[in-house]
């Protein structure tokens, strides 16, 4: 290397003039489980309140459900806080219908009328479709009017 080419670099580092110290550039290593320090903290502030035993968690958007399994959930009703923990699942309400309907609000009363629409179409649908193939395997074919299985057989012979 050439000598003006380090002076340049060496020129590049300095925070001062001739003889001050060099600038050092630490790294920033952001730890993430400040960010969850923080949060607990702030919870704590607002007065939050672990509540055990909770098996499942459903949170209702539109036609899809965001499901927690045996969730940490903690609550601050005086702040109209609720604080859900744990790993989400996002599943369409249709996959999860037979077991939470109990847990359907009158919110969601619209999503289920047009679920229970979609199958009605689907169903009828299938229903006649069924019914043709039925018809088609089951049925005798109607005759030409003046014209006799006989007469078709010997036509064909003849031919």
């Amino acid at each position: 290397m050439n000598r003006e080419k380090l002076i340049k670099m060496a020129g590049a580092v300095r925070t001062g003039g001739k003889g001050s110290m060099r600038r050092k550039k630490k790294a920033v290593h952001k730890n993430p489980t400040t960010d969850d320090k923080k949060l607990q903290s702030a919870l704590r502030r607002i007065g939050v309140n672990t509540i055990p035993s909770i098996e499942e968690v459903n949170i209702f958007k539109d036609d899809v459900v965001i499901q927690f399994l045996n969730p940490k959930v903690q609550a601050s009703i005086a702040a109209n806080t609720w604080v859900v923990s744990g790993s989400p699942q996002t599943k369409k309400l249709q996959d999860l219908l037979p077991t939470i309907i109990n847990q359907l609000g009158p919110d969601n009363l619209e999503n289920l009328r047009r679920l229970a629409e979609q199958f009605q179409k689907q169903a009828p649908d299938a229903a006649g479709a069924a019914a043709k193939v039925e018809e088609e395997d089951d049925d005798v074919p109607e005759l030409v009017p003046g014209e006799t299985f006989e007469q078709a057989a010997e036509e064909k012979q003849d031919s």
